[in-house]
C-alpha cells in the first residue's frame, strides 16, 4: 500500500511522510471552502491540516509561494480522485476490502494505550541490563479454569511452597511434583534469562524475588508456578560465534560416538595448530547451514541456545578465541569467538522493544487499561434487570456446547418483565439487547464438561462487553481523532487513485510503444551522448595495489573463492557424491547456472593403492552431478592429478573472466582496497576520466584525492544521439511525466477549478 501511495503523484508521496498522532477532532461544522472542482467543493480545513502536516518544518511554511505551491499539486490530486469516483472504482468490492483492511492497520494505534505502552518497554529495557537464573515448579490450570479448580490449584502450590520454604529441596520436590515435563530432568531449573524470554507474570515475578528467596505463587497462561531465584548477573548482552560440529546423537551406536569423539579432538588439535578455521570446517563441519559460511551462526544472547554451548561460547574472551570440543545434544562442536556485542542503547532498542512488547503477554496490561478508559469515555452503563435475565439461560446446554436461543419477536409494547429485547448495556446512549448478547453466546461457545454454568456465561459476557467497547471505538475513530479521518481519507484517495494512474500513466508509457516511439522522436535532442571514452578505470588504496590490478587484469582470468567448497570427498573405493557434499554442491550448480563467466575445474586424485581411473571417474561424478543440478557442462572442465593423496579427495577451482572477480579477490581484506570499472565514460561520469577526456586512446596514471589511478582509454566516442534502447529509462520516465500532465489538462477542462482566494490568504502567514 505505501508503494502504491508513493507512485500516486507529488502529493501522495507527502502525504504519507507525516507518521499517526493523536490530535482530538474538532468541530464537525460545515467549513468554508478553498476551491471547487466542477461542483465538487474542498474544505479548508482538509487542505489546511494536510498542507500544515506536510510543511509545518520546512523554512517556507506559510508563505505565499508555498501555499500556492502545495495547493496546485493538491488541485491535481483532487482532480484525479474525483475522476475514479466518478468512474465508481470506488463502489467496487476489491476497493472496499482492501481499504478496510488498511482501516483495521490504521486503526491499531489508537485502540491502545500509550502511556502503559511507554512504560512496559522502559521496564523491558531495564531488566534486560539482568540476567535470572531461576528454577520453578508448575503446577497446570488452564486459562478458564472454573473458580473451583482454581481455588484447589492455588491451595496445592501453596503446600508445595510451604514444603521448600520449610527447608526441602527446592529441586527434587520439582523434579517430584512439577508438571512441566522437562523438571523430571533438570530439577525444574531454567538456567539464565532476560527480559522477554518468559511469559510476563512469570518475568515480573522473577526479577522481583531476592536471591535464594521462593516467589508467592504466580499465575501465567500456564497455570501456577513458584519461583526459586538462584542468581542474578549483570547481562552478557549478544555474541557471535561459529562453530565446527561433528554430529553425535544421544542414541547412536557407542561405536560412532568413540569415532566422533577422535574426530572431534583432532580437529582440535590441528586448529592448535593454526590450520585454517574455514578450510577445516568446509571440509569436515556437519552443520550444513553454517559449513559453507564458515560456521557463522546468527548472533545470540543468554538463554536461545542449548546451555552447554551458550556457557562455553561466553567464556570466551576475544575474537578468535576457540574453545575446547563442547558436546550438546547434537553433537561435538569447537567454537570460534567472532565478537561480543554489549546491551544497545535504550535508543537503538526502542522501536523493536515496542513491537515486541505489542505482540507480548504484556499487552494484556495495555488491553486492560485501554478497556478501562473507553468503559469511562464512552459512558457503558450496565442494566442489571438484563444481565440478571440473561443469566437464567445459562444451564447445562452452555457447558455442553449444545445452547440455542430463539430471539424473541421485537416488543410492541413497554414491558416491565425483562425478555430479549431488554438493554443489556449501553455505550454513549446506544442500547444493546440481551438478544444479541444470547446469539452470541450461541455462536461462541465450547464444550467444557463440568463448569459452573454461571461461570461459562460470565466469560462469555466479559468477551463480549470487551469486544463490543472495541468495536464502537473502532466505529468511531473517524469522529473522535481528526488525524485518523485525515489519514483514512489519504489511504482511501491512494487506492483509487492506483488503478487509475496505472491505466493512464504508468503501464501506458510502457505498453504504447509507438507513442513512446513518437515522443522520443520529437524530444532526440534531450537524449544525446555528450563526447564519451570506452575504457578502464582501476582505482586503488596504494600503488602496490595498483600495480597488481593492473598485472592481474591482464591476464583475463580470474580466481573465485567465495561460495566454491575447495575439495569433494568419497568414500574408498567409491565414486558417488557422498550425501555430505550436496548442499555445498547445490550452492555451486546455481552459481555455475546464473554466471556465464564462470569455469570450475574439477580435478580427481588417486588415493594411494587404488586404480587411477577412480580419479578420472571421481571427477566426472562431480561434473556430472552437477550438470543434473543445471550446471551448463560447456562451464565444467575435468582432469585428473598426478599425484596421489592419502584421502583421495577431488579438488575444485574456479575463474571468472569478469573483472568483479578480481576486484572481489583483491578487497578480501579491505572491501575499499580496488575498484575496478570497464564501461563508456562520458563528462561528469567520473572525475579522473574527465580530466583526460581530451586525450586519445592510452593508459594514464593518476594520482587524486588520496587514491591511485589508472585509466586505459581504449577509443574515443564521438557527441550525437542515443538511439531509444540506450535511453529507454529516461525516456520512459519523462513519456509518463508527459502523459500525466496531458491528462491533468484534460481533467482540468472537465472539472473547471475555482479556487477561493479569500481562504488562500488567509493561510498566507508569512
Amino acid at each position: 500500500m505505501h508503494k502504491r501511495i508513493l507512485y500516486a503523484g507529488p502529493l501522495a508521496a507527502a502525504l504519507l511522510a507525516a507518521g499517526c498522532q493523536t490530535t482530538k477532532s474538532t468541530t464537525a461544522a460545515k467549513q468554508p471552502v478553498i476551491e471547487t472542482l466542477s461542483t465538487h467543493e474542498v474544505p479548508v480545513g482538509e487542505f489546511a491540516y494536510v498542507y500544515r502536516k506536510n510543511n509545518g518544518s520546512a523554512p517556507e511554511f506559510g508563505t505565499r509561494p508555498s501555499v500556492q505551491e502545495y495547493l496546485d499539486l493538491y488541485t491535481n490530486f483532487k482532480l484525479k480522485v474525483l475522476e475514479a469516483e466518478q468512474r465508481g472504482l470506488d463502489t467496487t468490492q476489491a476497493f472496499k476490502r482492501e481499504l478496510e483492511g488498511y482501516k483495521q492497520q490504521l486503526a491499531q494505534p489508537y485502540l491502545t494505550e500509550k502511556s502503559v505502552t511507554d512504560q512496559l518497554v522502559r521496564e523491558a529495557y531495564d531488566r534486560m541490563s539482568k540476567e535470572v537464573s531461576a528454577s520453578h515448579i508448575l503446577l497446570r490450570l488452564a486459562p478458564d479454569a472454573s473458580p473451583a479448580d482454581t481455588l484447589a490449584a492455588y491451595n496445592k502450590i501453596m503446600a508445595l511452597r510451604q514444603r521448600v520454604t520449610g527447608g526441602e529441596d527446592f529441586n527434587k520436590v520439582a523434579a517430584e511434583t512439577s508438571e512441566d515435563p522437562s523438571a523430571r530432568d533438570n530439577g525444574g531449573k531454567l538456567g539464565y534469562f532476560t527480559a522477554m524470554q518468559m511469559v510476563y507474570p512469570f518475568e515480573s515475578a522473577a526479577y522481583r524475588t531476592k536471591v535464594g528467596e521462593v516467589s508467592q505463587p504466580v499465575r501465567t497462561r500456564f497455570g501456577y508456578h513458584i519461583i526459586k531465584v538462584n542468581d542474578v548477573r549483570t547481562a552478557q548482552g549478544e555474541i557471535k560465534v561459529a562453530h565446527l560440529m561433528i554430529r553425535a546423537t544421544p542414541g547412536m551406536p557407542k561405536a560412532d560416538s568413540v569415532t566422533a569423539k577422535k574426530k572431534i579432538d583432532e580437529l582440535y588439535s590441528r586448529l592448535q595448530r593454526n590450520e585454517p578455521w574455514d578450510k577445516l570446517v568446509a571440509q569436515f563441519s556437519e552443520d550444513a547451514g553454517s559449513a559453507a559460511n564458515g560456521g557463522e551462526l546468527p548472533p545470540f544472547g543468554t538463554g536461545r541456545m542449548i546451555p552447554s554451548f551458550e556457557e562455553a561460547a561466553f567464556r570466551l574472551q576475544k575474537p578468535g578465541d576457540l574453545s575446547a570440543p563442547v558436546q550438546t545434544p547434537y553433537g561435538w562442536h569447537l567454537i570460534k569467538l567472532i565478537e561480543k556485542q554489549p546491551v544497545p542503547k535504550f535508543e537503538d532498542m526502542e522501536a523493536s522493544l515496542k513491537s515486541k512488547v505489542s505482540k507480548d503477554s504484556r499487552s494484556e496490561l495495555n488491553r486492560t487499561a485501554f478497556l478501562k478508559r473507553i468503559r469511562t469515555e464512552n459512558q457503558f452503563t450496565e442494566n442489571q434487570a438484563g444481565k440478571d435475565y440473561a443469566f437464567t439461560k445459562a444451564d447445562t446446554a452452555l457447558v455442553n456446547g449444545r445452547f440455542k436461543y430463539a430471539a424473541p419477536a421485537a416488543a410492541m409494547k413497554a414491558s416491565k418483565t425483562p425478555d430479549g429485547n431488554t438493554t443489556l448495556f449501553s455505550i454513549k446512549g446506544k442500547p444493546y439487547a440481551v438478544k444479541d448478547f444470547l446469539a452470541y453466546v450461541q455462536q461462541n461457545q465450547r464444550a467444557k464438561a463440568g463448569s459452573d454454568p454461571k461461570f461459562t456465561m460470565q466469560q462469555l459476557y466479559d468477551q463480549y462487553v470487551d469486544q463490543t467497547l472495541t468495536d464502537f471505538e473502532k466505529a468511531n475513530l473517524e469522529t473522535k481523532y481528526e488525524d485518523y479521518r485525515m489519514l483514512v481519507k489519504e489511504y482511501r484517495d491512494g487506492i483509487l487513485l492506483f488503478q487509475l494512474m496505472d491505466e493512464k500513466v504508468w503501464s501506458k508509457a510502457i505498453e504504447d510503444t509507438v507513442g513512446l516511439q513518437k515522443f522520443f522522436a520529437d524530444n532526440q535532442s534531450k537524449y544525446q551522448w555528450e563526447p564519451r571514452v570506452q575504457g578502464t578505470v582501476i582505482s586503488a588504496a596504494t600503488p602496490q595495489l595498483l600495480s597488481q590490478a593492473q598485472t592481474q587484469l591482464k591476464a583475463g582470468r580470474y580466481e573465485v573463492k567465495r561460495v566454491v567448497p575447495q575439495t569433494v570427498t568419497f568414500l574408498v573405493g567409491k565414486t558417488n557424491v557422498i550425501k555430505n557434499a550436496w548442499a555445498n554442491l547445490d550452492r555451486l550448480a546455481s552459481r555455475l547456472q546464473t554466471d556465464t563467466t564462470l569455469t570450475l575445474t574439477v580435478t580427481g586424485r588417486t588415493r594411494r593403492g587404488e586404480s587411477a581411473t577412480l580419479a578420472a571417474t571421481r571427477a566426472n561424478s562431480v561434473k556430472s552431478y552437477l550438470t543434473a543440478k543445471g550446471a551448463p557442462a560447456r562451464h565444467i572442465k575435468t582432469t585428473t592429478s598426478k599425484t596421489t593423496s592419502a584421502d583421495g579427495t577431488t579438488l575444485l577451482s574456479m575463474v571468472s573472466t569478469s573483472p568483479a572477480a578480481l576486484e572481489e579477490s583483491l578487497n578480501e581484506q579491505n572491501p575499499l582496497a580496488v575498484q575496478i570499472q570497464q564501461r563508456s565514460f562520458q563528462k561528469g561520469d567520473n572525475k579522473v576520466v574527465d580530466e583526460l577526456l581530451d586525450k586519445g586512446p592510452g593508459t594514464y596514471t593518476v594520482s587524486k584525492d588520496g587514491r591511485y589511478y589508472a585509466v586505459t582509454i581504449d577509443k574515443v566516442l564521438p557527441a550525437g544521439p542515443k538511439t531509444l534502447a540506450e535511453a529507454r529509462g529516461q525516456a520512459t520516465s519523462d513519456y509518463q511525466n508527459f502523459l500525466e500532465k496531458q491528462w491533468i489538462s484534460q481533467l482540468r477542462e472537465q472539472y473547471p477549478v475555482k479556487v477561493n482566494q479569500a481562504e488562500v490568504d488567509k493561510l498566507v502567514t508569512k
